[in-house]
């Protein structure tokens, strides 16, 4: 053995076998040999009975002098009881954001990845996220590994997707279907909304300790922000009264005037069955919502014109497709041709959505009362004891629902609030006390007739 030095090195001769060179000052410390000639800088180390090696670098790319240096800081690190050589072999193993996502997508169809309320997620979710995965994070994450994330990854992957990065052409299901992949911000904080949680699950799984996507700034979806203004609600009257013109669109318009009555979610009216409709109750009785089973009051608007349907129609769906017994299908393709090329054609059935809350809100009813008209996870308070429909709620949805309906119409309104002055909410009281004492008195004259029979 000699102390390892370049001249040392420099000397080494390859032979018929890999050989190793002991360093005489630095117990462990060595350089082996290959047959072919390659040389690198290795430790050699016991834990417990365990004999390992650990192997530094190759020389060319390591000096004698660094590799010793390193081989110190490693030895030190064994005394300590760690095992750089394991290590080095889990590094190597480390998995990739690709085989991450296969397995999230594995427990996700599974229906082991839980939602909102500790349910599994719906299959309409599962189709949306596998496709954000597919298009979006695996092109521009899928080859990294996972415990090497950082939050500027991230973030570069989020300034991708908005700059369109991703967009693509991609096949649907549908005969001669193509969809386009923009990106957008609206795309991209989705997509890394949902990263975040396939690292969460990463999380709880042990593959890494702290969720990288965490404190990464995104941009706000300005499409959930827009609402109608009066004047777009009597634009969107005269586009739908024209729209309905054409035979085609006749069901797409109805069901356009019921989300706006409503503030249902799309895929909730789209595949409303009369086994949900209760007009006699004046509420949808939803079974399987976004929020799990949710009963929606509806305003009288919506009572009638789902009586007046049901008197033409047969099968399960109150908007239904070609074929047996199927749910409408047109409605995407139908939405964009009704508003292309119009003043609204940016807008989605999700600011009919937010507008109807909207609207609400200006007529003053509560954040807890357009949470239940609108089966908001906000409003699952006030689902514990929506049983049988509260008469305010009912009142509500009549008022919200009559009040868009005018708009839809053309009419003028000059007042879009609830008066809050004194001597209106004293008469209103008033009538009200008024009622209730009639009400009362009706009712102990009726129990005076039952105890006198």
């Amino acid at each position: 053995m000699s102390k390892l030095t370049k001249r040392v090195v420099d000397a080494a001769e390859s032979r018929s076998k890999d050989y190793v060179i002991w360093d005489d000052e630095l117990p462990g410390f060595g350089l082996r040999v290959f047959a072919s000639g390659k040389r690198s800088y290795v430790i050699q180390y016991r834990l417990g009975k365990r004999s390992r090696r650990f192997t530094i670098g190759l020389h060319g790319i390591w000096t004698p002098e660094r590799a010793r240096q390193e081989a110190k800081v490693q030895l030190g690190r064994i005394a300590q009881g760690e095992d750089p050589a394991e290590e080095k072999q889990l590094d190597n193993k480390a998995i990739t954001v690709k085989e991450l996502c296969d397995l999230y997508v594995a427990d996700l169809k599974a229906g082991l990845i839980l939602g909102k309320g500790g349910r599994p997620k719906k299959a309409s979710t599962i189709l949306s996220d596998t496709g954000r995965i597919e298009r979006h994070i695996v092109p521009l994450l899928g080859t990294r590994r996972v415990k090497d994330l950082v939050k500027a990854d991230i973030t570069k992957a989020l300034k991708d997707i908005m700059a369109g990065k991703t967009r693509c052409s991609v096949k649907t299901k549908k005969l001669r279907g193509r969809a386009i992949v923009r990106g957008g911000a609206g795309t991209a904080t989705r997509t890394i909304g949902l990263f975040g949680g396939i690292l969460t699950y990463a999380v709880e799984a042990g593959i890494i300790d702290l969720n990288p996507v965490h404190g990464v700034r995104r941009p706000k979806d300005n499409v959930r922000g827009r609402r109608l203004t009066e004047a777009e609600y009597r634009l969107l009257g005269d586009i739908l009264t024209k729209a309905a013109e054409n035979e085609k669109y006749e069901l797409s318009v109805d069901i356009i005037r019921q989300l706006a009555l409503t503030g249902c979610r799309r895929t909730e009216m789209i595949t409303l069955a009369w086994s949900e409709a209760d007009t006699d109750s004046s509420c949808l009785r939803l079974i399987d919502s976004k929020e799990g089973s949710s009963i929606r009051p509806i305003g009288l608007p919506v009572v009638e014109y789902l009586e007046n349907r049901r008197k033409e129609q047969t099968g399960t769906y109150v908007f239904p497709g070609q074929g047996d017994d199927n749910a409408f299908g047109s409605f995407p393709n139908h939405w964009e041709q009704i508003f292309a090329d119009t003043a609204l054609a940016d807008i989605t059935p999700h600011v009919l959505r937010h507008s109807f809350a909207s609207i609400a809100n200006d007529l003053g009813f509560t954040e807890v009362t357009i949470a239940a008209l609108v089966g908001h996870a906000k409003g699952s308070v006030t689902s514990n004891y929506i049983h049988t429909l509260d008469t305010a709620l009912i009142m509500a949805a009549d008022t919200i629902s009559g009040y868009i309906q005018g708009l839809l119409d053309g009419i003028e309104f000059k007042q879009t609030a609830y008066a809050l002055d004194r001597d209106s909410r004293k008469a209103a009281l008033a009538r009200f006390l008024q009622k209730a004492a009639a009400t009362e008195q009706d009712t102990a004259e009726d129990s005076e007739q039952l105890l006198a029979a």
